[in-house]
This record gives structure tokens, C-alpha cells and sequence, in this order.
């Protein structure tokens, strides 16, 4: 999931069953001089901030009204229990990749944007994994992708060469070739610098590993596969065996401690999406610019993580005029903007062939083209895992609690049985 890096366009009405059911049935809501309010919530970073200001004075009868959080969580909590309450949501509602399938399991709560979205807005304009994934089986299309999270390696040069390991971009290659160069890496870097980790958290490395499979937690038909998928269980033992070996700086991501640790440089390596460069900037901060570097190398070849849709739920009073809105802030142009404000890279194919895109520098990375890098990546998905129920709530309140009992001290074999005892709650 995205911490994903995310927004949710919230649009807060008050509306009958009987309306919400009618899409864009109702009286749209009016500010005061007449124009047509759009609520926006946010969770997390989207770069959508100056769009909004722009979207205003290109379409001065809108009026966009942001909230914002900081996780998805919670904002996906919201969505559910507004959907089954049958009032009071967005008239966009961003949704992250994890909570996905149980939005879909809602479909017929939200309109089809083939329908009321404008006319030349077509699937194919998006990556086709990243469209098929908010496609229902009888073809309407739910919601807009906003951004995708091609993985790449961040890492510590200055760390690297403490412990005697190749630090620049190229020749650090090898060492993330596979999972078992990754860790066999990590056995001599915890070796060489004491007091200092190989990777922020368990739970972090599981993520990325997961999402690298062509089943995940669910299987096609969306049934509950934990216990019999061997990948989970396989990963899940190569991580808490390098837990056990001391590699882990055991800092929850998106804690207090987890932001200190990046400042302080408690830990080495960094699985990296797209968004997360910026994530690191932010908490690493000035006094670490030019330490951080990231290569065009993932153990295992790579993968997809985090990445959203803006949707538009059947609730609100301006359907039409909310499906412009999402659709203008997924176009290639507003894309391009957000990345360039956020880091939140892009799913639309012609924004990924953009020179504005593969010519952005980041320097804080020590002048990566980041744009060019991460472009790139995305060549090496070919498809998006399959998100089945409770998919979101697995990664966030099972597995991830479970990987940090282990860096706890709890006995690894109990903490899986535990996550599989909370896997089946979750899914049923």
C-alpha cells in the first residue's frame, strides 16, 4: 500500500439512500457566490495542492475544499463505513491499490467512468495492468490511476563504504541481483558496522518481496491463500532469519522512531517505490543530502508497490462534474506535475515517455535522473498482483504486527501461526 504517497478527494454530502443510488441525481452543492463546491480529502501526498489552485482558475464555477490525512488507514476506514452508511462520502474518492478489491466487491456503489467521465478519456491511455485492476469482470471502469510505485534500491553511500561494499550506483548492482546476494550483503555489512542495521523493518522487505508474486495473500477467485501459497511462508522465513542475524533496525515504518532512524542513519538499504525518495529527503533532511543514493537494481527483477485510482461514488451530487476533475488530475500533464511535486510517478503511458519526466533530476540522490531510473523500472512489471479481500488490511494489521512481534522477540513460528489465525479473521 502506499503509504503510501496518497489522496483521497473527499466531497462530504449529506444524501438519501434513494439519491446516493442515482449517481448524479440531486442538487449540486453551491458555495456562496454560486459555484459548484468539490470536497477534496487527502491522505498522505498526491502533489495535487497547486493543481487544485490550477484547476480553480481554469474552471472558475469549481470550488475545491481539501481535507487531508496522514495514512490511508483511516481513510479507507471512512470509505467503508460511508459506503455502508449510504451517505456522506466524497464526490471523488481516491482509493489505494491494497483496499482495491473490496472497492470493486462495491462496484455497483460507485459509477462507471466510461459512462460520466469525458468522452476521450479511455482505458488504454493508462499502463494496462494499471486500468485492468479497476475493471470490473462485466467491463466498467471504477476509478482514474493516479500513481504507480516501480521499486528501485535506495541505500547509504557513505555506510557502504564503511563497511568495506562497493557504493557507487553501478557497481552496487550485484549485491541486490537477487534476495539471497541482498541478505548474504546484509550478513557482511551488520559484520563490518556495528550499531547500524541493514534494512529499517521486517515488515518492509516482506512487503516488497510479496508483491513480487504472481499470487499474494488471495488467489484469483479471491480465496484466502496464506497457508497454502509457499511463497508467503518462504519469505517469510528468509526475513525473520535475517531479523534473527541482526539486520533489521526494527523501526515500524512511518513511526516517530522510523523517521529518526533515516536522520540518524540507523540503517543501510531502503527498499524504494517511487514515492518513497521522497519520504527519504523529507526525513533524512538536509544534513544527509548527497549520503543517499538509488540504483536501477531490485532483487528478484523488481515489482510494483503502492499506486491509487480516484473514484467516484454513486452518493455524490456531482458525479459528472467530479469525474472531470479526477480525469484532468490523471491526465499526463497533472501527472508529470505531481511527480515533479511529490514524487508520485506516474501510470498514464504518455506521461512515462514525457522529456519533462525522464529528464528530472533529483539532487538530493546525487543528481539521479530519477525520472529515467524509475521509467525504466516499470518496464520490468508486466502485471499487477491480484488484491483479494482485505488485502490492505493483511499487509497493514497482520502481517506487518506479526514481523515486528518477531523483531520483538516473539519465537518466530508463533507469530506466524498468529498471522494466519488473524488472516482467516480478516478474510472472512
Amino acid at each position: 500500500m502506499r503509504p503510501r504517497h496518497w489522496v483521497t478527494v473527499v466531497v462530504c454530502v449529506a444524501v438519501s439512500a434513494t439519491v446516493a443510488s442515482c449517481g448524479t441525481a440531486g442538487t449540486a452543492n453551491r458555495t456562496a457566490d454560486g459555484r459548484t463546491e468539490l470536497t477534496i480529502a487527502t491522505f498522505n501526498e498526491f502533489g495535487y495542492e497547486e493543481l487544485f489552485a490550477q484547476y480553480e482558475a481554469e474552471h472558475p464555477d469549481v470550488k475545491i475544499t481539501q481535507r487531508k490525512t496522514g495514512q490511508g488507514g483511516p481513510h479507507h476506514q471512512n470509505l467503508f463505513t460511508k459506503l455502508g452508511a449510504g451517505a456522506g462520502l466524497a464526490d471523488v474518492e481516491a482509493v489505494e491499490e491494497g483496499y482495491l478489491s473490496q472497492v470493486m466487491a462495491k462496484a455497483d456503489q460507485f459509477n462507471d467512468l466510461k459512462e460520466i467521465g469525458p468522452a476521450e478519456v479511455t482505458a488504454d491511455r493508462w499502463l494496462k495492468w494499471k486500468a485492468d485492476a479497476a475493471t470490473t469482470r462485466n467491463g466498467r471502469l471504477i476509478g482514474y490511476g493516479t500513481d504507480i510505485g516501480p521499486l528501485a534500491m535506495c541505500y547509504r553511500k557513505d555506510l557502504f563504504a564503511k563497511a568495506g561494499l562497493p557504493s557507487d550506483p553501478d557497481a552496487v548492482k550485484r549485491l541486490f541481483t537477487t534476495w539471497d546476494s541482498y541478505f548474504a550483503a546484509g550478513d557482511q555489512f551488520v559484520a563490518k558496522v556495528p550499531g547500524v542495521a541493514w534494512f529499517d523493518s521486517a515488515a518492509q522487505i516482506f512487503n516488497a518481496m510479496h508483491n513480487q508474486h504472481d499470487v499474494g495473500y488471495f488467489d484469483a477467485s479471491d480465496e484466502l491463500v496464506v497457508d497454502s501459497n509457499p511463497a508467503i511462508r518462504a519469505d517469510w522465513n528468509v526475513v525473520t532469519a535475517a531479523v534473527a542475524k541482526g539486520q533489521s533496525a526494527k523501526l515500524p515504518a512511518f513511526s516517530t522512531e522510523w523517521n529518526t532512524g533515516f536522520k540518524l542513519g540507523r540503517f543501510a538499504t531502503k527498499t524504494c517505490p517511487s514515492w518513497m525518495l521522497g519520504v527519504i529527503e523529507a526525513q533524512a533532511g538536509p544534513e544527509n543530502a548527497g549520503k543517499w543514493a538509488v540504483t536501477d537494481a531490485f532483487p528478484d527483477g523488481g515489482g510494483n508497490w503502492g499506486g491509487s485510482y480516484l473514484t467516484v461514488p454513486k452518493q455524490s451530487k456531482n458525479a459528472k462534474q467530479a469525474a472531470e476533475l479526477a480525469a484532468w488530475l490523471t491526465a499526463p500533464e497533472q501527472q508529470i506535475k505531481a511527480f515533479q511535486a511529490k514524487g508520485t510517478f506516474p501510470s498514464q503511458i504518455d506521461a512515462l515517455e514525457n522529456r519533462a519526466l525522464l529528464e528530472h533530476v533529483n539532487t538530493y540522490f546525487d543528481n539521479v535522473k530519477a525520472g529515467a531510473l524509475f521509467a525504466a523500472q516499470v518496464q520490468k512489471v508486466k502485471a499487477a498482483q491480484h488484491k483479494g479481500p482485505a488485502d490492505g488490511q493483511l499487509q497493514d494489521n497482520v502481517f506487518s504486527p506479526a514481523l515486528q512481534s518477531v523483531e520483538q522477540g516473539k519465537r518466530q513460528e508463533e507469530a506466524w501461526n498468529t498471522a494466519v489465525q488473524e488472516a482467516r479473521k480478516a478474510a472472512k
